[in-house]
């Protein structure tokens, strides 16, 4: 059996696929998994995040650099699918970039990270129409939006997730807070579970796993 696919995508920058991708990886990594960070992005951030861990320590998934191949990500993903567990596509922001729907073509689930105001949950509606246009060819594409940068118990919190209930595509239950723990991770080369003190992030990003695990596995979409 081949790898699951993971497209994590949203046309708008600044959203936290990055973010959203590496945890994610390396946190099934953790588990024993064996995962591959497709980077597709041209700033090359997720290579750049694996390249800062120290080499006794190093990011518990696999990063390869596949920006160059634009619309053929698919294809050159599927060569890797047979070695790993879990691909995780980190795609680029380009409105007109041809990565993201490449990389639909052959995903299990797209995550599209979406940070809780009004103007972020508008500018996600692109990336919705490209999903819907990869499900006629890919009809086991299922998709999660990811509640990000959270903050909870605000009066935008409580409105974007009113805002999520109509957007067309279902959201995961776990979300991802507002927390320095994210971007400090980033500069470690790790994920969150490698710093001090931070067993919120750690309690999101496993919760986040689990839910992402159970609807690619279990099929529960």
């Amino acid at each position: 059996m081949g790898a699951k696919i993971l497209t994590v995508a949203n046309q708008k920058g600044g959203a936290g696929k990055t973010t959203l991708a590496m945890q994610l990886a390396g946190t099934l990594g953790r588990q024993g998994d064996r995962v591959l960070v497709i980077d597709a992005d041209p700033q090359g951030t997720a290579q750049r995040w694996a390249a800062s861990a120290e080499e006794a320590a190093p990011f518990p998934a696999a990063v390869a650099g596949l920006a160059a191949a634009g619309g053929k990500v698919h294809q050159e993903a599927r060569k890797y699918a047979g070695d790993y567990d879990y691909l995780v596509v980190d795609c680029p922001p380009a409105v007109d970039s041809p990565v993201p729907q490449s990389a639909l073509m052959i995903a299990d689930l797209a995550l599209v990270p979406v940070i809780p105001s009004p103007a972020d949950l508008w500018a996600a509606k692109g990336i919705q129409r490209l999903i819907e246009n990869a499900q006629d060819f890919n009809e086991a594409l299922a998709a999660r939006l990811v509640l990000n940068m959270l903050q909870p118990n605000t009066a935008l919190g409580r409105e974007a997730e009113d805002l999520l209930a109509d957007f067309g595509i279902p959201r995961l239950g776990q979300t991802l807070g507002l927390r320095q723990a994210y971007r400090q991770s980033q500069l470690y080369g790790a994920t969150v579970h490698a710093l001090d003190r931070q067993a919120k992030a750690v309690a999101e990003v496993d919760a986040l796993a689990s839910e992402v695990r159970n609807v690619v596995e279990v099929g529960g979409w």
